[in-house]
């Protein structure tokens, strides 16, 4: 019985560690479970069994949790945690390409200050400089910062 109650211990302890390691990694409280439980097999040995055996079952409990935490971190659980990708957008990502100051266009909504106007084909949000600007009237572009298109 006692031989049952320590595998258990050793075992649990062993399989909790390796949980923390391979399928809940970060949260340190099942690997520290598992530890305490793997540490609660060891002194069971050293009260049980005479304390030659329970060096051995020390040195076997240490090899084989050191040799799943081991394999753990090597097996590449983590590459499944890790980001692989990143955003590629920015302030400047190309919105207002080909347009340049003193265009001419026609503003294709009320421009109130924002709207919608059309220059060589391609419709773009526009600010007016000048207050309220009507539907089909002639538009002239000022500045361009940030992605942003003045118009008067």
């Amino acid at each position: 019985m006692s031989v049952l109650i320590l595998a258990s211990l050793l075992g649990i302890g062993l399989v909790l560690l390796l949980a923390e390691v391979m399928f809940i990694p970060g949260t340190t409280v099942v690997g520290v479970f598992g530890l305490a439980i793997s540490l609660a097999g060891i002194a069971y040995a050293f009260f049980t069994f005479s304390s030659e055996l329970a060096w051995w079952i020390t040195s076997g409990a240490v090899v084989l949790n050191l040799a799943a935490i081991i394999y753990g971190f090597r097996s590449g659980v983590w590459e499944k945690f890790s980001l692989k990708s990143s955003l590629k957008g920015g302030t400047y990502d190309d919105r207002v390409a080909g347009l340049q100051v003193g265009m001419m266009g026609k503003a294709i909504s009320d421009i109130k200050p924002y709207g919608k106007a059309m220059f060589e084909g391609g419709i773009y949000e526009v600010k007016s400089e000048s207050g309220f600007i009507q539907v089909d009237s002639e538009v002239t572009i000022m500045r361009i910062e940030n992605n942003r298109v003045l118009v008067k």
